[in-house]
């Protein structure tokens, strides 16, 4: 029987959970059915809250859920068959299609299953049907399972988003004044507390406290030698570089899109680094992506994304409300958009992202730069494959480049590539945990045109 995904010569296997005692394995044995447990706790914390807006009904769905989520889990602990999606929604058909896609590529001897499969598709398959089992009792198929945990980070990173909205301030109020290399200088450190902020993500630590405490900014210095790959002068020029026809000799992009990754500290980094492009002018406007439902524990939705902004508003800090009626003004007058696309929470590689989802890969052609925020993004950029290190970015990418992108990305799954030659190697002596412990960090970058 051919192996799982290596029907494309040249094109390693996907890391899956069938190598006992790998990332990935333990992954699932361990971290996902935490998070399963931890998410019907949740809900059965929330019953009075379910009853006094529901009643009687709000008591049953919380049941039904409950009841769901634990089948879920036994499922996925004894290695059961991965089922079809039940529930009718818009993504529903493309999920069950994956599925039978997964099943081509297995052959008819073995059932796609949670250890057999690929990692990446029966991670994305248990967020969705967390989805499932509340869109399938209403009246709580709105509910955000991963809410608290979300809004906790928020709070709990407040010293720090302070000094960010503080720094900005004092970067914003001369900006006009500020030489190219100061603007370089303040560019780099934003886009590095951009690329830490990743460090905050309750998916990894299974919903465990990953708040920043810390002041962002005098962090960076130490921070500096475990970026592995730092492409950052390159994003600088490829922002103050864009010629368009018909305009002056200033040049400035027109339009950068954020992938975003978690709610938190992270997303202020990112609102505060897109406020820095518009305001320093190096970006006239920035398209946010988000997700569609609550997914991978801490991801952005579109009410993360209002609610932080509203939060930053009320804020009792001057510069932190200050930033927040900034952020409300740039979204009222289209300087900010928000987007999400039901292809961010499917399993999908990106290369995949032209043939199955060619009106999204059409917007982000539009854009002069795409960022991609954070571990799942990489694991899709790079299909979440067993890549050698020195494997180059544009080679894992197998052909997607809508337009140039960078990763911004903290290490926590076992795939990186584009190293130098003995980098890996070298790392692996010195720290071997250093693919998954969230210590190192790439500033990745790509440009399509490049190779046209």
């Amino acid at each position: 029987m051919m192996a799982v995904d290596q029907t494309v010569a040249g094109v390693p296997p996907s890391l899956s959970a069938r190598v006992v005692g790998s990332f990935a394995y333990l992954t699932i044995r361990d971290r996902l059915p935490t998070i399963l447990t931890k998410v019907v706790d949740t809900i059965h914390r929330n019953k009075n809250k379910f009853f006094e807006e529901y009643g009687e009904e709000g008591i049953q769905a919380e049941k039904k859920a409950i009841s769901f989520l634990s089948k879920l889990r036994n499922e996925l602990q004894t290695d059961k068959p991965v089922l079809e999606l039940m529930d009718g929604l818009q993504d529903t058909d493309s999920w069950n299609q994956y599925l039978q896609r997964q099943q081509g590529q297995h052959g008819d001897q073995e059932s796609v299953s949670w250890f057999k499969s690929p990692w990446l598709y029966v991670e994305c398959y248990m967020y969705r049907r967390i989805h499932e089992a509340l869109l399938l009792n209403p009246p709580i198929s709105d509910y955000d399972v991963f809410n608290e945990g979300k809004t906790q980070s928020f709070f709990e990173s407040q010293q720090a988003v302070m000094i960010l909205c503080t720094y900005l301030e004092g970067v914003t109020k001369n900006i006009e004044e500020l030489s190219r290399p100061q603007l370089l200088e303040h560019f780099n450190k934003l886009l590095q507390v951009s690329l830490w902020g990743n460090k905050c993500d309750l998916s990894i630590s299974a919903g465990q406290d990953n708040s920043q405490k810390n002041s962002p900014i005098e962090a960076l210095s130490s921070l500096q030698p475990f970026i592995l790959v730092n492409d950052s002068d390159i994003v600088w020029s490829t922002l103050t570089s864009v010629q368009r026809t018909g305009q002056s000799e200033k040049t400035c992009a027109e339009r950068v899109d954020i992938v975003l990754d978690n709610a938190g500290f992270e997303l202020v980094t990112d609102l505060v680094f897109a406020d820095f492009l518009v305001s320093s002018g190096l970006a006239r406007q920035i398209h946010f992506h988000g997700k569609s439902f609550p997914w991978f524990v801490s991801d952005v939705t579109a009410n993360d994304f209002q609610w932080t902004i509203r939060q930053s508003m009320a804020a009792n800090h001057k510069w932190m409300s200050k930033s927040g009626a900034q952020w409300q003004s740039y979204v009222k007058k289209g300087v900010w958009i928000y987007h999400d696309h039901p292809f961010w929470t499917q399993p999908h590689e990106f290369c995949d992202m032209a043939a199955d989802a060619p009106d999204l890969y059409a917007t982000l052609r539009e854009a002069d730069l795409v960022l991609f925020k954070g571990d799942l993004n990489y694991r899709k950029l790079t299909g979440d494959r067993e890549w050698d290190h020195t494997v180059g970015f544009s080679t894992a990418l197998r052909g997607f480049g809508p337009a140039p992108l960078c990763s911004l990305r903290t290490l926590k799954a076992n795939v990186q590539v584009g190293l130098q030659p003995g980098q890996g190697e070298k790392l692996t002596s010195q720290d071997p945990g250093w693919m998954t412990n969230g210590k190192y960090a790439v500033i990745q970058f790509y440009n399509p045109k490049s190779e046209e």
